[in-house]
C-alpha cells in the first residue's frame, strides 16, 4: 500500500546539481548520485492512483506506481526486476528521457511551478535512475542467456537504444543475434551524439558486457550497404532489423550557408565526445569563439553545454519560436498531454543567451571565406494548414559577431540511403522507413524500429519500438511463445489533437 500522505508531508525535491563552476571544468555527469532518505521519500509520494495515467505517458508500459512503493519500502531488488521486465536500459532513460511519465502524473494537475513542466510530480525519472545505479552497485544487473538456441540468425544494423534492445529481447529468446555498427564503437547515438555530461560511457559498456555475455555478437566499423551489402546480410540472416536511426539532420538555405564555420549540430557534438573518448582534439571547436547554435531543442542545449566546456567566448541559442510559459495552458495542453511549456537544461544555467521568436536572415563572411557574424531579425510565427509559416518583423535586423554557428534544427530521417536502395526500400516523405502493422517492411525478412521508422522521437520511443520489433521478429521466425510489444507501429505520444 503507498503512504496515503506521501504527498502531503513532502514537496517535489531533486538532488542538487554539481556546482556550475566546477562542472564546467570537466565532462561528467552534472547529477551526483541521491541518497537513500531523499529518494525513498520521493517515491512516497506516489500515489498509487486508480488509474495511474503515468502510464500513458510512458510508452514502455513502465510499472511506475509498483517499483515507487518498493522504493518507498526499501525493497530495491524487487523495484530492479519490476523496473527491468519493461525496460531493458532505465540508466539511459533515467538520464536522458524528458520524462512524460512525470507530466502525466496526478501530481502535476493544475500546478503552476517549474519549467521541468512536471509541477509537484512524483520524481519519476530521479527514482528510475537510482534504482538502477543501486542495482549495479550491488550486483543485480546479471546477464540472463537463453535456455537453448532456437537456431535461427537476425541481423540488427545499428547500435542505438532501438537496436540493442531489440538485440537483447531476441537473444534472450534464443535467437543468435548480429549488431552491426558504422562506427567503431557500439551506441549509436548514445555513445556520439550524448555529452558525457548527460551520459558517461561506461553505462553503454556495462550494457554491452552483458548482451555480450547473453550472446549478442558485434560488428563495429561496418557500414551496411557500403562495406557489406544489405542483400549479403540479408542472405545470411533468417530476419534483419533496420535500426539506423534519424541522423540526416535538416539543411537551411539561408544566404551565407557556404560559408565555413557553419556546420551541423551532430558534427561538433560527435568530435567533442571522441576527443572526451581519449581520441582527436575536435576540429570543430567553440574555444575561445563567438557561438551561434540555431534551434532551441534538446540538441541546440548539448551543443550549449560542450560549448561552455570548450570556452567559448560567448553563446547564444536561437528559437524562431516565442518563449512558452514557465506552467502549462490547461486551454491549449490540457493535463495529462505533453505540455508546451518553458525547459530550462542544466546547460542553460551555466552561461549563454536564449533569443525567442528571431530567424537568421543571412550569415555574414570575412575576406577568407569565414563566418564573421549573422544577421538576426525578429519574426512572428503563425499556423497556416497545419505548418508553420515565419513573417520577418521590418526594421529588427541587427548584426551579432558568430565564430562558429551550429545548425541544431532537427533531422530529416535516416540516412542509410545504399542499405535502403539495395533492400528495394524508399524513404517517406518524411526520410523514414514505412513497416505494416508487423513492423515488416515492404522487403520480406526486413524489419524497422525506432527513429529509423519514426523520426527522430525520445529513448523511451527508440526502447519501446526495439522491443515490439523483436516480437515481431520472433513471431515471423516460429518462437515459441511471445514477447512484450508495449507499442505498435501506429502508435503515438500522447500529445493534444
Amino acid at each position: 500500500m503507498p503512504d496515503p500522505n506521501g504527498f502531503l508531508r513532502f514537496g517535489r525535491r531533486l538532488p542538487a546539481r554539481r556546482p556550475v563552476p566546477v562542472r564546467i571544468m570537466d565532462w561528467r555527469e552534472v547529477y551526483p548520485a541521491a541518497d537513500d532518505e531523499l529518494i525513498r521519500e520521493q517515491a512516497g509520494r506516489c500515489m498509487d492512483c486508480g488509474i495511474p495515467f503515468c502510464h500513458e505517458g510512458c510508452p514502455l508500459g513502465n510499472r511506475i506506481p509498483d517499483w515507487n512503493d518498493l522504493v518507498r519500502t526499501g525493497n530495491w531488488n524487487a523495484a530492479i526486476q519490476s523496473l527491468h521486465s519493461t525496460n531493458n536500459f532505465p540508466e539511459f532513460t533515467g538520464r536522458l528521457c524528458p520524462a512524460p511519465c512525470e507530466a502525466s502524473c496526478v501530481l502535476a494537475i493544475g500546478d503552476t511551478a517549474t519549467s521541468a513542466g512536471s509541477g509537484g510530480a512524483v520524481t519519476i525519472k530521479q527514482v528510475e535512475v537510482e534504482i538502477i545505479n543501486r542495482a549495479y552497485e550491488n550486483g543485480r544487473v546479471r546477464p540472463q542467456p537463453a535456455v537453448a538456441p532456437s537456431g535461427k540468425t537476425v541481423a540488427v544494423v545499428g547500435s542505438g537504444p532501438a537496436g540493442l534492445a531489440a538485440a537483447q529481447q531476441l537473444a534472450r529468446a534464443g535467437h543468435a543475434v548480429t549488431v552491426y555498427e558504422r562506427d567503431d564503437a557500439i551506441g549509436g547515438l548514445l555513445r556520439y551524439g550524448i555529452p558525457d555530461f548527460k551520459l558517461e560511457k561506461q553505462h553503454i559498456d556495462a550494457r554491452v558486457e552483458q548482451l555480450l555475455a547473453e550472446g549478442v555478437a558485434f560488428r563495429t566499423g561496418v557500414n551496411v550497404g557500403v562495406d557489406v551489402s544489405a542483400a549479403q546480410l540479408r542472405a545470411e540472416h533468417d530476419a534483419v532489423l533496420l535500426a539506423t536511426g534519424a541522423l540526416a539532420g535538416r539543411e537551411t538555405d539561408t544566404p551565407g550557408r557556404e560559408l565555413s564555420g557553419i556546420h551541423q549540430a551532430m558534427a561538433h557534438l560527435t568530435q567533442a565526445n571522441v576527443a572526451v573518448a581519449g581520441g582527436p582534439q575536435p576540429q570543430i571547436t567553440a574555444a575561445g569563439k563567438h557561438v551561434i547554435i540555431i534551434g532551441g531543442g534538446d540538441t541546440g542545449a548539448d551543443c550549449l553545454g560542450v560549448a561552455h566546456r570548450q570556452g567559448a567566448a560567448s553563446v547564444t541559442q536561437l528559437d524562431r519560436y516565442p518563449q512558452p510559459p514557465d506552467a502549462r495552458d490547461e486551454g491549449r495542453d490540457p493535463w495529462p498531454t505533453w505540455p508546451w511549456i518553458l525547459r530550462n537544461y542544466a546547460a542553460h544555467e551555466e552561461g549563454g543567451d536564449r533569443v525567442f521568436s528571431v530567424a537568421v536572415q543571412r550569415f555574414v563572411g570575412d575576406e577568407q571565406g569565414r563566418v564573421r557574424a549573422i544577421v538576426l531579425v525578429d519574426v512572428i510565427v503563425e499556423r497556416v494548414n497545419g505548418r508553420g509559416v515565419v513573417t520577418e518583423v521590418a526594421g529588427t535586423a541587427r548584426e551579432i559577431p558568430a565564430d562558429l554557428v551550429l545548425l541544431a534544427i532537427g533531422f530529416e530521417g535516416t540516412d542509410a540511403a545504399e542499405a535502403l536502395t539495395q533492400l528495394g526500400l524508399a524513404r517517406s516523405p518524411r526520410g523514414t522507413v514505412e513497416c505494416g502493422p508487423d513492423w515488416q517492411t515492404p522487403a520480406d525478412g526486413v524489419f524497422v524500429a525506432g527513429d529509423a521508422h519514426k523520426g527522430a522521437s525520445l529513448i523511451v520511443w527508440a526502447i519501446a519500438e526495439g522491443r515490439s520489433a523483436a516480437a515481431a521478429i520472433h513471431r515471423y521466425l516460429g518462437g515459441e511463445g511471445s514477447l512484450p510489444a508495449p507499442v505498435e507501429p501506429s502508435s503515438r505520444p500522447l500529445i493534444p489533437a
